[in-house]
């Protein structure tokens, strides 16, 4: 397939742009700088433009993009590029799908992969979340339903929309990963309040391979993109032996609060998501207890460039 994707920079797109090429695929990753490799096509979405020819070229699109929101404060500024980065990049593709499917004389890719997030769900405790649950409260599952909603212009075009509900994405070489990891290689490993809350979880490995299965498996609307769900000291526990480490005097959950404000929901939250779709569509995760994890992000080593 010659499949599009949007975001490609980011731990999850790089990875996945060299999963799909390793399995045979033909990839375009969208740039915001003039393209320079015959693999790349422009776009700018603060200003509503994309190489459309490059779109209508493509077999499916894998729209990834969006601010990384663990990486700067979440100020009001950053509240706002969060949702805008989001909502415009999500916006501008589906509506772009949108017009070329009205175009009876030119084929138009029929498959949007759209990037979203479990913090859809909010802080649920011990309830078992599948893609039929109700969006919670919190301001990430108000980002999440406003990202959502800019695919309609794509789903009422009768493009095939899937929504990525992505969980803790697990690598070994940076992502949600890297606060636990960097302890972790020190020889030491800090729990993060109770520990009770529910961390769903997904390795790197399994969201690309997920993504590919999804850009041929029949699924619509949401997808819980995790392959289990396990209480964060259990996960930690696991990560602590595979590398021998001693457990520290835990961080109280107050004190995170005050340090990472609206984004201590997704460390102390509970969601405890469960991969219905993904499992119903026939995907088998190779990574689906917190030993399996820990041995896997304790001897991967980073590909090469």
């Amino acid at each position: 397939m010659r499949v599009l994707v949007a975001g490609s920079s980011g731990l999850v797109g790089t990875a996945l742009v060299r999963h799909l090429t390793e399995a045979g695929h033909d990839v375009v990753r969208l740039v915001r700088r003039a393209p320079r490799a015959p693999g790349e096509a422009g776009w700018d979405p603060d200003a509503g433009r994309v190489d459309v020819a490059a779109v209508r070229a493509a077999d499916a699109v894998v729209d990834l993009a969006g601010v990384n929101v663990a990486s700067r404060p979440l100020t009001a500024a950053r509240k706002r590029a969060v949702v805008d980065s989001r909502v415009r990049t999500a916006g501008l593709l589906s509506r772009t799908l949108a017009g070329l499917a009205g175009d009876d004389a030119t084929p138009a890719p029929r498959v949007l992969l759209q990037a979203s997030g479990i913090g859809a769900y909010g802080d649920r405790g011990d309830t078992v979340l599948t893609e039929t649950e109700p969006l919670g409260d919190t301001f990430f599952a108000g980002v999440v339903r406003r990202w959502e909603a800019a695919t309609a212009p794509a789903r009422d075009a009768d493009v095939r929309v899937a929504l990525l509900r992505t969980g803790i994405v697990l690598s070994p070489h940076g992502g949600a990963a890297a606060p636990l990891l960097l302890p972790l290689r020190a020889g030491v490993a800090t729990r993060l309040g109770s520990g009770r809350q529910f961390w769903s979880w997904i390795s790197l490995l399994d969201e690309v391979r997920a993504i590919e299965h999804l850009l041929t498996a029949d699924v619509h609307g949401p997808a819980n993109l995790v392959a289990s769900a396990d209480r964060h000291a259990e996960l930690l526990a696991a990560l602590r032996r595979a590398w021998g480490a001693h457990l520290t005097v835990p961080v109280p959950a107050a004190a995170l609060r005050l340090a990472l404000r609206d984004f201590s929901s997704e460390v102390l939250g509970s969601v405890r998501a469960d991969p219905a779709a993904l499992r119903a569509s026939g995907f088998v995760a190779r990574h689906t207890t917190p030993h399996d994890v820990a041995r896997w992000l304790r001897t991967a080593r980073r590909p090469a460039p």
